[in-house]
């Protein structure tokens, strides 16, 4: 890879806040027109990460590039050449959201005319036209997050940074927004996007990067961090409680371990894949025994960070960079 085939490349990233250390070495490359994941945990650093690579916050030591420019020695032009979004909604709930865009656009010196022309193109794009003049306190959640995606794409940068931007909405409105995150990327935006979601990171993501107490612990695509999460696992649930010791004699056949949940009349397995469950269907239909729901389950995020850490997220857990 050139070094003009790359957009975004962290170089050894630390941050530390005292003797904290929110960011501990991180490195990674993002080619132009792909999207990264920055996956991890509430406090792994990965907003501390975004702020560095965005000039918000300066290196303790290592630095970053963003479409060619060093964030520590160029950063006008880093900024000139990407947009930001952050964890909370940042438009203004008085204003409209035309307002809003005017004002931004103002910020950015874009010509009035050049201005109202991108507005209409912009709001056309998020599906915001027909509330473009009313308060953006009117707007629900996912409009909100649209119009401050709008926003930051008023300049038309190459290069877009997403800090978790689909917590707090609601699964409409996030499949929503993942399509025209789509949408910019098919048309040549490079993006990176920090997120607590494996499924997000599954739908969205090229490449993901898992960070953990401000180092990354993992790195690869989405399947493949499944994968060396462990098996998937076939998930059985019975129809009636009294067939569920005789629904898990039947899945013993494979050789797998099966685990039985009396109160959620279910029964887990161990599976390799489609032929396990192919055979665990037959079997049953032998038996007689009727079920609910039978199919594979890939490990979810908890799976992941417990298999790369030992521990499960805290989704609740305040991020401690937040506050430094």
């Amino acid at each position: 890879m050139t070094e003009s085939d790359i957009a975004i490349e962290a170089l050894d990233l630390v941050k530390r806040f005292g003797d904290f250390t929110a960011v501990d070495g991180v490195s990674f490359v993002v080619p132009r027109g792909t999207v990264l994941g920055l996956l991890g945990p509430n406090g792994a650093g990965k907003t501390t990460t975004v702020r560095m690579m965005t000039t918000l916050t300066t290196p303790t030591s290592g630095t970053a590039r963003v479409a060619g420019y060093d964030v520590t020695t160029h950063p006008d032009e880093v900024r000139r050449n990407m947009g930001l979004t952050g964890q909370a909604a940042t438009v203004d709930e008085i204003l409209t959201g035309r307002e809003n865009l005017a004002m931004i656009g103002g910020l950015y010196g874009i010509g009035r005319k050049a201005l109202a022309a991108r507005s209409d193109e912009l709001l056309e794009q998020f599906s915001l036209s027909d509330a473009a003049d009313k308060p953006v306190k009117d707007y629900s959640g996912g409009m909100r997050r649209r119009l401050d995606l709008a926003t930051s794409l008023l300049a038309a940068p190459p290069v877009l940074f997403l800090d978790e931007p689909t917590t707090g909405l609601d699964p409409r409105s996030r499949t929503e927004l993942w399509d025209v995150l789509r949408d910019l990327v098919n048309d040549g935006t490079t993006l990176l996007l920090t997120t607590q979601y494996l499924e997000e990171a599954d739908q969205l993501a090229d490449d993901i990067v898992v960070v953990d107490h401000g180092r990354i612990i993992e790195h690869g695509t989405a399947l493949e961090l499944k994968e060396r999460a462990g098996a998937a696992s076939l998930v059985l649930t019975v129809s009636n409680a009294e067939d569920l010791e005789a629904a898990a004699q039947v899945l013993r056949r494979s050789g797998h371990e099966v685990f039985v949940e009396p109160n959620a009349r279910r029964v887990t397995m161990t599976a390799n894949g489609l032929g396990d469950l192919t055979s665990a269907a037959g079997w049953l239909d032998e038996t007689g025994i009727a079920i609910d729901d039978l199919g594979l389950a890939r490990p979810s995020l908890d799976d992941v960070f417990l298999s790369l850490t030992g521990r499960r997220t805290e989704p609740d857990e305040t991020e401690q960079e937040a506050s430094l």
